[in-house]
């Protein structure tokens, strides 16, 4: 369970505990998690030997803090897309990477993996991928899941119009590597 980093960001804090950065700086702000704010600034650091007593105290699970990479879900219906999708970000990335080809698998792979990111092709069929973004957005435990729209199909007025339907961003198929990354980058910003 070695962390690299002696201190953490909220943001990093939020990825490993799976929750929503303003969470982290409630528990900052609380006292119940400690730590120290960057003078001159409202930004927050926590001691990661802090954040394994947080975590152990209240029963977070101290998976993420083994590796505290940025989880990604692919999800796309060609099973050949998703595979070298998943393995090229695997080899290139630090990102924890797992993919799925249909809704039902994906929907079930969310729940268990948790990811920060979720790729997903538009052109999935029977509409799985409006309801698996539904299900993301309702679900208390899918909070900081980010979602991006993958299509080859869309105009550029339908992919502009995917924020308000849900989606963080869109990708336009075929995409090189280097704008995946800078998608998921963008997705995942997080303020300190």
């Amino acid at each position: 369970m070695a962390m690299e980093k002696e201190v953490l960001t909220t943001g990093e804090v939020a990825k490993i505990c799976n929750v929503a950065p303003r969470t982290v700086s409630k528990w900052f702000d609380s006292g119940s998690l400690k730590g120290y704010r960057i003078p001159g600034s409202r930004d927050r650091r926590i001691p990661t030997g802090e954040l394994i007593r947080f975590m152990k105290a209240h029963n977070i699970p101290l998976e993420g803090i083994a590796s505290g990479r940025t989880r990604v879900l692919i999800v796309d219906g060609d099973k050949e897309v998703a595979a070298t999708l998943e393995k090229v970000l695997s080899e290139q990335t630090s990102y924890e990477v797992r993919s799925a080809c249909n809704g039902f698998a994906a929907g079930v792979e969310a729940e268990r993996f948790k990811p920060h990111v979720l790729l997903m092709d538009l052109e999935l069929g029977n509409g799985d991928a409006k309801a698996l973004t539904e299900v993301v957005r309702k679900n208390d435990n899918l909070q900081i899941t980010k979602v991006i729209a993958m299509s080859a199909k869309l105009t550029d007025g339908q992919a502009y119009s995917l924020k308000s339907q849900g989606f963080d961003g869109f990708l336009r198929k075929p995409f090189q590597v280097r704008q995946v990354v800078e998608s998921i980058e963008n997705a995942t910003n997080l303020v300190a």
